[in-house]
């Protein structure tokens, strides 16, 4: 059982080696393949959260060599927690993007190709969040990255060509700044194991603070690129809404939430909380944080495009979590760390819905959808759940998340953040009731008609709707890993 992690990540990387001979046959169904492979990894995933919730977390060596000189995986509840998150939409979007490639992609190859790259970004989120060295966590980031522009790129189209290139030249700046500050730790402590490292950094800072902030700065700007912490977000908005709707969902739920991860990881868990709310660096995050929930959500609202307008509110999102983090109390992780799943589902079901309309009527401008609750009533009433939830309309998840930043703010006795995450759940409403309103009540057809979707494109719709209203009702589960993983950071 404890070889499951690793396992996960080689099912994926040999789907990802071997789809491109397999799709050589022009019959091969790479689809349904591809929905099967991530189907196996999500069993991996819960077969490994549940012997966790057995028989307690643990530590991996591959090749038999122990740490601090051998490669430590580690299994904690933020490695569960992440690895159920990230298969659980690979299954849904994979099951989506069967019926919605071959109008995004065309003919031919492309569409192996690109189960293939996605199977590549898989491996490379489920191999960050278990890392716990330096090294690893850097290779399986840029593995990431590149695999995240060439699903932006895939498509036959100038912009996304476009969007892709300046995605991988902000990344790569941002590669250069982390590795600069990984060599900055090696260099005064001997080790790029997180655990070792942290026994080693009180006396490092001591000895010598300015190498120690200058690479948390590092750090904080490097991996807050990759993860669109404002004003490192201008590459965001051109690569989510130009991407096919399968990688917008993945991108915008899954892809810069683990990079904001691997970030806490290397705050907590190397640094330590008490000598990360020693030194000025979490004020800065707060303000990066607030400034981005309020100028994403002011961007988003000028927006005509319904995909751009989505990918600038995950601008806003990826705020709260940092802001949970920076607050460095017990509520605010947990209120990040449920940020996390809870954007990533109701970001993925706004990106799906937005895709089945345009994939049904090729309708983009926001204007133009007046009347589009009656010609595709389920799709709309999946959007409106996933707005509501983004708003915080309690019921649904994106409520419970805010609740516990909330909490998180006056337990830092930080209350301006309070007014920060209620003002900001206005201005959401500003960007989503309208679209809303404009769809059911804006201009009535004569009569209600059905969607005419293809299954493939309803069904992850209807499943990620239902996880958004059951976990707002019910979130005890939920909660109760988020808070096992905020304790496995604090303690």
């Amino acid at each position: 059982m404890n070889h499951l992690p690793v396992l996960l990540v080689a099912l994926y990387l040999a789907a990802a080696l071997g789809l491109p001979l397999l799709g050589r046959n022009k019959k091969f169904p790479a689809g349904l393949f591809a929905v099967g492979v991530a189907g196996c990894g999500l069993i991996l995933a819960a077969a490994s959260a549940w012997h966790v919730a057995g028989t307690g977390t643990y530590s991996y060596f591959p090749g038999g060599h122990q740490a601090p000189l051998g490669i430590e995986i580690t299994i904690d509840w933020v490695t569960v927690f992440l690895h159920l998150t990230i298969n659980l939409l690979a299954v849904l979007v994979l099951i989506y993007s069967t019926a919605d490639l071959s109008r995004e992609l065309g003919g031919g190859r492309a569409k192996t190709w690109y189960y293939s790259l996605f199977f590549l970004l898989l491996a490379a989120l489920n191999g960050i969040v278990m890392a716990f060295d330096l090294f690893n966590i850097f290779v399986f980031t840029e593995i990431g990255t590149i695999a995240a522009c060439a699903l932006v790129a895939i498509r036959p189209k100038r912009l996304c060509v476009e969007a892709a290139f300046k995605y991988l030249v902000l990344s790569a700046l941002g590669s250069g700044m982390v590795l600069l500050g990984i060599g900055l730790l090696y260099m005064v402590t001997g080790y790029l194991n997180i655990g070792a490292m942290a026994q080693a950094l009180p006396k490092a800072f001591a000895m010598y603070p300015w190498n120690v902030l200058v690479a948390l700065s590092l750090f904080v700007i490097g991996l807050g690129t990759k993860a669109a912490l404002f004003p490192l977000h201008v590459w965001l908005p051109d690569a989510h809404s130009s991407a096919p709707t399968p990688s917008s969902a993945a991108l915008s739920g899954l892809v810069i939430k683990v990079y904001a991860v691997a970030m806490a990881r290397i705050i907590f868990q190397a640094y330590g909380a008490e000598l990360f709310s020693r030194i000025p660096v979490p004020d800065v995050i707060l303000v990066f944080s607030t400034a981005g929930i309020f100028a994403g959500s002011v961007l988003a609202i000028g927006q005509t495009d319904i995909k751009r307008m989505l990918a600038y509110s995950s601008v806003a999102q990826i705020g709260y979590i940092f802001l949970g983090f920076a607050l460095v109390t017990m509520n605010g992780i947990v209120g990040g760390i449920l940020h996390i799943f809870c954007h990533a589902v109701m970001k993925s079901l706004l990106f799906l819905a937005a895709g089945a309309i345009i994939f049904k009527t090729g309708i983009r401008k926001i204007e133009d959808l007046a009347g589009m609750g009656y010609r595709m009533p389920l799709t709309m009433a999946a959007f409106s759940i996933g707005a509501l939830s983004m708003v915080g309309i309690p019921g649904f998840s994106g409520f419970i998340s805010k609740y516990y930043l909330a909490f998180g703010a006056l337990a830092a006795d930080k209350p301006v953040y309070v007014a920060v995450i209620l003002l900001s759940s206005l201005l959401n409403a500003v960007y989503f009731f309208p679209i809303v309103v404009r769809a059911f009540f804006g201009h009535k057809e004569k009569q209600m008609t059905w969607d005419r979707l293809p299954w493939a494109m309803t069904v992850p719709m209807v499943v990620l709707a239902a996880l958004t209203v059951i976990l707002g009702i019910l979130p005890g589960g939920l909660v109760r890993i988020a808070e096992l993983a905020a304790g496995a950071w604090l303690n």
